[in-house]
């Protein structure tokens, strides 16, 4: 059993990562184990499945690695989105991808989403702040149990997808609910509403 003793930097935490079939992230110089339900893999899964039948169909230079580590400006931190988009064109110049597969430019990441868990505080917070300081022009938040706090959510909390965009390099969010259509930058022609993905939630 991993017991960390002192914070650690990302080269630490690349060089550290253990090959156990288990997910970490890097926060603020902590290992963190993610630990997701099978609800929050099924969203993830559906979402991919989605994007990938847009980049098929749009013939997109894009991919989804089933596996991605984000390096963000933090010196300590390093992300697994639950879903990456990767545009191919901009592998080239991630001088770790081959290696480790580590993406450090946000003009490789046309898209990234999280699927809200008990760690709902990095989702909005630490992510949130990072994936906008890298430049990753969209940013979903799939918060299928409401557990984010009222100021991200609203009153009554519901379910919420919200779609954060990178505007002159600030994200400009967007929240939705029910059977609203989702509106995406990235995939414009993206048939999909509020209500498919959560549906996934109580299947």
């Amino acid at each position: 059993m991993f017991v960390q003793t002192k914070p650690m930097s990302f080269d630490e935490f690349v060089a550290w990562y253990p090959d156990d079939g288990k997910r970490y992230e890097l926060i603020e110089g902590e290992v963190v184990e993610v630990l997701p339900t099978g609800t929050h893999e099924d969203i993830a899964g559906f979402l991919v499945a989605e994007f990938n039948f847009e980049i098929r169909r749009q013939r997109l230079p894009y991919s989804i690695p089933r596996t991605c580590v984000l390096k963000p400006n933090a010196p300590r931190s390093g992300y697994q989105p639950d879903v990456i988009v990767l545009d191919r064109s901009q592998i080239p110049q991630e001088s770790l991808w081959k290696t480790t597969s580590v993406i450090q430019n946000g003009a490789t990441v046309p898209l990234v989403v999280e699927v809200v868990s008990t760690n709902w505080r990095d989702d909005y917070g630490h992510k949130f702040v990072e994936y906008e300081a890298m430049g990753i022009a969209e940013y979903w938040i799939v918060d299928y149990r409401a557990l984010g706090a009222v100021r991200y959510l609203g009153t009554p909390k519901q379910p919420t997808i919200t779609i954060c965009q990178l505007v002159e390099g600030e994200y400009q969010l967007q929240r939705f609910t029910g059977g609203q259509p989702l509106v995406s930058s990235v995939f414009p022609e993206l048939a999909l509403t509020t209500k498919d993905v959560l549906n996934v939630a109580i299947a």
